[in-house]
């Protein structure tokens, strides 16, 4: 019998490609019920119809609930009876954010507030939040609002854990590869339609994992947390330029066209800071990150000082396992996205 024995989970911004990959993990077992929340009823309806005609006798676990973080009525409309939260919903396009920088901020931040303030009026017993890279020193209004939306689960899982019922806990993770508005699926379409990859930097670099290690990393967090951990995986990660000609031995070599970087993006990204690596915890696969658990009396730290405030380096795409060519056809390989479209070919 598992931990989700019975048991109701909820999952914000379910329709995504997360919720879609924790249906996959989650629908077969003895779990009692799954909520998916989101605002897009087209989506709700479609994910709704495909468990149907697929899972006809599990479909009947998941409930459908439309509703936005940003309204808090709607989250406690539907929160009643929830045991456990994967928090998925999100604004998650760098450029998107860059142009609309506050509707980043109502979802990313006022809505999670919401979500845990919710959740704990509730008593809900666990609550996983998912964040990005891109929070760690974050240059772009998608990584800020990211950020901030991590210290507002670390505010909340402080306040939660003094009254010692819900645990709040957070996931960081880098691109995840084929998911909603990532660069695999539209270089596969470029190729298709016999045009040229545009690159933006063939020297940038990004870490990649696939949806089921994303759900993986949400699951440890959820059986290992304590109150403000922030948890990471440890992730591959290959250059652009590789990326792209991976994708290419694959579907197909259309050529390369160098677009530039967009707005807001980094040359590589950062999965732990140095200021997070003096609290980290190496767990094997994953790293755990404490919660800073200073309170506001700033005296001690003024008049005593730390030792050290920062380990030597981030953890970062540039300095991480760097896959070449090969490596990088090997792990997009691993995405039932890619599988599903070299059978079509």
């Amino acid at each position: 019998m598992s931990l989700f024995a019975g048991k109701t989970l909820m999952i914000t911004g379910g329709t995504g490609s997360f919720g879609n990959t924790v249906l996959k993990h989650f629908l077969h077992t003895d779990i009692g019920q799954i909520r998916i929340f989101s605002r897009d009823e087209k989506k709700q309806d479609d994910m709704r119809h495909d468990l149907q005609a697929r899972f006809p006798e599990y479909a009947g676990k998941v409930k459908f609930f439309i509703g936005d973080v940003r309204n808090i009525q709607s989250v406690r409309d539907a929160m009643p009876g929830v045991d456990y939260i994967f928090h998925a919903a999100a604004l998650k396009q760098v450029p998107s954010c860059e142009f609309f920088p506050m509707e980043a901020v109502r979802t990313n931040v006022e809505g999670t507030d919401n979500v845990l303030h919710a959740a704990v009026e509730a008593g809900v017993k666990r609550v996983v939040c998912l964040s990005t890279d891109k929070a760690a020193y974050p240059i772009n209004a998608m990584g800020i609002s990211k950020a901030m939306m991590e210290r507002v689960i670390y505010a909340n899982a402080r306040v939660a854990a003094e009254r010692g019922d819900t645990v709040i806990c957070c996931t960081r993770y880098g691109n995840v590869m084929c998911s909603r508005g990532s660069v695999i699926p539209l270089f596969i379409d470029q190729i298709k339609a016999g045009n040229p990859i545009t690159i933006t930097d063939p020297n940038m670099t990004r870490f990649l994992m696939n949806l089921d290690e994303a759900v993986d990393l949400v699951k440890f967090a959820f059986e290992n947390a304590n109150p403000g951990d922030l948890f990471i995986q440890k992730a591959d990660a290959s250059t652009i330029g590789d990326l792209a000609k991976a994708v290419q031995q694959l579907f197909g070599d259309t050529g390369t066209s160098i677009i530039g970087t967009r707005h807001g993006e980094k040359l590589y990204e950062t999965l732990m800071t140095r200021e997070e690596r003096l609290r980290s915890e190496d767990m094997g696969q994953y790293f755990r990150v404490a919660a800073d658990n200073r309170d506001l009396n700033y005296d001690k730290f003024f008049v005593q000082g730390d030792v050290r405030t920062m380990a030597d380096e981030s953890y970062t795409s540039h300095n991480t396992t760097r896959l070449d060519v090969e490596g990088t056809v090997q792990k997009i390989l691993t995405t039932d996205y890619v599988k599903e479209q070299l059978a079509l070919q």
